[in-house]
């Protein structure tokens, strides 16, 4: 009697754990079926292995505009256009999820009204214990405004391509159409001077001096506009060695050093990929500048060094020359600008527009801290 009792007993816990195990399953059931019903930003739907909707949740009327009593029970491919109808795009869809059990498209889908929208559709075959196919859960994202993003960014490069061609056309006539009447003139002044020079009366000479000085300024202006429109024609090079850019620099400087007297030290500098050719001339300029706005009642010194940072490679270029007020800090890199006469300091104001390209070629940027009377530091990173 008693091992009748304690079997019995037995029998009704276990039927009592299986009821509860069965309710709480019912419970997960609905809760997941619940939090299906409620995702908005994804149409979330289950399908017969003929292509049947059997279910739906809210973001299939979100996003394709059905409500359930108008989805339910159609055929899945409702939502397809008719050139995919046509390609057999769902059948494909539907036998790919049952060969590598998940498949992934995008593609434009029809919704209630018509329109179309760009959509992101995973398929997943679903199984029943004997292993075979009973079904697909399809989930759908809707990325319209992603895409139009991209074909708006599309667009955009064309035109800017385009732009970029009728520059390289008009820095093209530029440097060899408008650089032919300046030869003129300036030939015709050059004749001028040495015929009449100091026989008509010393006006008349200052004028002269003022043409071909003016005519000298036009065309190193058209070459600087054509030198800005070529940067970053050529290729990048995976391994430029800062420390050959920089000694070739010094080489080419010599005369500007030896009139500045400038002392300069040059740190170990990395190597980077980057274009040699822009790289060079970013150099040139800034080094060119430090000794060019020199103090002249101290003796120049200028210190080139660079530090690995989490930006990139940050170089600073500084010296102890005449500086720089805070207020002039970004006008200085637009181009033509100027902060002293053509009298004082020789240029075209184009120096400094060619380091701002230069590094933004390198998806850096360059700034300047300076001192007025101290000198300055000229600052620019280059992605690593």
């Amino acid at each position: 009697m008693n091992r009748r009792r304690a079997l019995r007993k037995r029998l009704h816990d276990a039927e009592r754990q299986l009821h509860l195990a069965r309710l709480e399953l019912k419970q997960t059931r609905d809760s997941y079926q619940n939090m299906v019903e409620e995702v908005n930003d994804y149409a979330i739907l289950m399908i017969a292995i003929d292509g049947t909707i059997l279910n739906w949740n809210k973001g299939v009327e979100k996003i394709k505009g059905y409500t359930a009593g108008e989805v339910i029970g159609k055929d899945f491919r409702i939502f397809y256009t008719a050139k995919d109808r046509a390609a057999k795009v769902p059948e494909q869809l539907l036998a790919a999820a049952v060969a590598d059990g998940r498949v992934q498209h995008e593609g434009w889908r029809l919704r209630k009204d018509g329109t179309l929208f760009w959509s992101n559709v995973t398929i997943t075959a679903m199984h029943n214990r004997a292993g075979e196919v009973t079904g697909f859960l399809k989930i759908t994202h809707d990325l319209t405004e992603r895409r139009l993003a991209e074909e708006n960014r599309r667009i955009y490069t064309e035109k800017l391509e385009i732009k970029n061609s009728e520059l390289e056309q008009f820095t093209y006539i530029a440097s060899h159409d408008l650089q032919e009447p300046l030869r003129s003139i300036s030939s015709l002044a050059q004749m001028i001077v040495e015929q009449y020079a100091g026989k008509i009366d010393e006006h008349a000479d200052a004028y002269l001096r003022f043409i071909t000085q003016s005519v000298n300024r036009m065309s190193q202006l058209i070459k600087g506009l054509l030198d800005y429109s070529r940067l970053g024609k050529a290729e990048q090079d995976p391994h430029v060695d800062c420390n050959e850019i920089v000694a070739t620099v010094l080489e080419d400087l010599q005369s500007s050093m030896r009139e500045s007297q400038a002392i300069i030290t040059v740190a170990h500098l990395p190597i980077l990929s980057a274009y040699p050719m822009e790289l060079k001339l970013l150099f040139q300029n800034l080094l060119s500048n430090a000794m060019k706005f020199r103090h002249k009642d101290r003796q120049l010194y200028i210190d080139v060094t660079a530090c690995l940072t989490d930006e990139g490679w940050l170089f600073e270029i500084r010296d102890n020359g005449i500086g720089i007020e805070p207020r002039f800090g970004d006008k200085i890199f637009e181009i033509f600008q100027r902060l002293h006469s053509k009298a004082a300091y020789e240029g075209t104001g184009i120096g400094l527009a060619h380091c701002k390209k230069i590094v933004a070629m390198h998806n850096g940027r360059i700034w300047v801290d300076s001192i007025p009377g101290k000198g300055s530091r000229f600052k620019f990173i280059i992605s690593a």
